[in-house]
């Protein structure tokens, strides 16, 4: 007896797998579990056979009757619709721009590249995908390619589109070097895209400017571990992502040395940043807040998350710095150009405490000093200079010189005194050390 729709949808299962037969061959298999799933059974060169046809109700009995059909337009002209369908498989155009896509950002998931990196990979991909997505990568082309990048730009997001046109031609390059594309037609496409405003990351690179600064971060009365965040990306100037998701295990106490593992890192090296009495102060007073977990500054909303991307942002936004004003990375510009300005240390030195790669390739290979000595020793004079910056009647005279900057203050009654900043860092510090 044929089956009808009401009998498949309201068959219910049993313990045993049933099978309801339509004719022809076609069978509708009940699972003891549910499921439902279509079978042609039929003989081939004096074999018993069966074929799988999909799952009802995704394939509805109408298109599993047109599929038995078909299977038997081929028996009758002496083919195997099982042998058939494989010879389709192998021969289609499954290289798709997608497939491939998937395949390369696998590749640098392997490589052991930053989940940050990798979500904005599949960021950018994602807006290829609607055009040129699903077209076999051989057949795509420049025009195709260009109206992906157009429905981009036509947003204002002039940046994004050139980072997408960067990052399909990544993904054609990876299918030419394994055989499944000949041309990156991205090449030609170079010059199409309006060219973004580069604007520099704001930051204060006026001592006074930056003591007034400092003076705000120390008043800010918003949460105590985004202020202690604030202090340490001024002490320690790393980037941003690289404090966001710091943990306690890669801080050295009893050495005074915070190592970043590689995987944080923008050049996939691990990097080590000396810490002074006043950063080891606040995390002395930042582990009292957040040390019973892993992170150093969770959000507030669970302990197990880092603080967001913007968090540093908005309370710089706060405490009334416009975004052309100040930035948390701008904290590297800041420190980079005073520390050179003073022209007490050494440039490579600066630059390696800043974790930048040397551009000269043949200077890179010979220049692999880390000048960790002289690196120590800037960080507490950077430590102190910010101190003495901070102090709310310092008349900053002059930095430039191959001294000590001069700086006129009168130490601060009620905050910072270096004798008595050094004997309450010492306590504090012992007692983080012994209970880390």
């Amino acid at each position: 007896m044929a089956l009808s729709d009401v009998k498949c949808r309201n068959i219910r299962p049993a313990s045993k797998l049933q099978k309801l037969s339509d004719g022809g061959g076609l069978q509708l298999w009940v699972q003891p579990s549910g499921t439902r799933l279509w079978r042609l059974a039929y003989r081939f060169d004096g074999k018993q056979k069966l074929l799988s046809l999909g799952s009802y109700p995704v394939i509805s009995l109408a298109d599993a009757r047109q599929a038995r059909d078909e299977a038997k337009r081929l028996l009758k002209a002496g083919a195997d619709p099982a042998q058939q369908r494989k010879f389709q498989k192998a021969n289609s155009p499954k290289d798709t721009f997608r497939s491939i896509a998937d395949e390369y950002v696998e590749k640098l998931k392997k490589e052991g590249r930053a989940d940050r990196t990798i979500s904005k990979v599949k960021w950018l991909l994602d807006f290829a995908y609607p055009t040129i997505g699903d077209k076999c990568i051989r057949e795509i082309d420049t025009a195709s390619i260009l109206t992906a990048l157009r429905r981009v730009e036509v947003r204002g997001r002039y940046e994004s589109a050139r980072r997408l046109r960067s990052t399909i031609g990544t993904v054609f390059r990876f299918a030419i070097a394994t055989a499944r594309a000949e041309a990156d037609p991205t090449i030609a496409l170079r010059g199409a895209l309006i060219s973004p405003t580069v604007t520099p990351r704001a930051a204060i690179t006026d001592p006074k400017a930056l003591g007034g600064l400092l003076r705000a971060i120390d008043a800010f009365d918003g949460q105590p571990t985004t202020r202690a965040a604030l202090k340490l990306i001024a002490l320690l100037f790393p980037r941003p992502g690289e404090l966001r998701a710091a943990e306690w295990k890669e801080f050295d106490f009893e050495s005074s040395v915070w190592i970043v593992p590689e995987a944080r890192m923008k050049m996939r090296r691990p990097h080590r940043v000396p810490l002074s009495r006043q950063a080891l102060s606040v995390l002395a007073s930042l582990r009292e807040i957040s040390g019973g977990g892993s992170l150093l500054v969770p959000s507030v909303r669970s302990v197990s998350r880092p603080i967001s991307d913007n968090t540093l942002n908005a309370a710089l936004r706060r405490m009334g710095y416009g975004k052309e004003e100040a930035t948390a990375h701008g904290f590297r510009a800041t420190a980079s150009t005073l520390l050179n300005e003073c022209g007490k240390w050494h440039p490579d030195a600066i630059e390696r405490q800043l974790a930048h790669i040397e551009n000269n390739n043949v200077r890179r290979a010979y220049a692999r000093a880390e000048h960790w000595e002289e690196r120590v020793k800037m960080m507490q004079w950077w430590a102190d200079y910010l101190d003495e910056l901070e102090s709310k009647n310092a008349r900053v005279i002059s930095i430039v010189g191959r001294g000590k900057p001069v700086v006129h203050a009168r130490p601060r009654e009620s905050t910072w005194n270096p004798t008595a900043t050094v004997h309450q860092t010492s306590r504090r510090i012992s007692k983080l050390r012994t209970s880390h």
